[in-house]
Formats: structure tokens, sequence, C-alpha cells
């Protein structure tokens, strides 16, 4: 199964995680709405475009604030290369609502 972000990570701020109690579930991990894009569980393999997400402990603020952050992440680039032609983004976590 593929890696979510906080599993790359290692941030511990999914349900259950250790760093919950001092910041809070991350809003890609709660994403419920994300579920299954990219293979990822909530908003775990979309989470540059889950606005407000935390990134170096610090929060990242809208999709356009953070994509230049983004798109030199290390996850990121990950799920671009597994998943190719096939990467799931913006467009489609906005159809589920």
């Amino acid at each position: 199964m593929p890696l979510n972000c906080w599993e790359f990570k290692k941030c511990g701020r999914q349900p259950g995680g250790d760093r919950v109690a001092d910041l809070g579930v991350c809003l890609a991990a709660s994403h419920a709405k994300a579920g299954g894009l990219n293979g990822g569980t909530r908003g775990g393999r979309i989470c540059w475009a889950v606005s407000g997400t935390l990134c170096g402990g610090k929060a990242q603020g809208t999709f356009a604030q953070k994509l230049p952050t983004c798109l030199v992440c290390e996850f990121y680039r990950l799920v671009r290369a597994e998943q190719g032609e096939h990467l799931q983004s913006l467009k489609e976590l906005h159809q589920r609502y």
C-alpha cells in the first residue's frame, strides 16, 4: 500500500498520532472526501491540495500559497513518480464536494 504523507514525513499528526495533543490532527489526515485519491487514506496522498496543512511545523496556507513549497517537497515528488500519468490532484479533489 502506498505511503501517506504522515507516514513518509513521520509527523505524528494522523488520528492517534503522537503529536496530535500538541499540534492537532492534520487536515490532510482528516480529509475524508479525499480518501482514495492517488491510493491514499483520506488526504494522505494529496496533501499539497489540502489548505492549511503544516509542513516543518508551520501552516502552509491555501493551495496557491503553499504550491511553491509543495512542488519541491520529497513526498510530492514521490507521489508524482509512483502515480505517473495517473496522478490525481486538485481537480479530482474538488469534484468530490
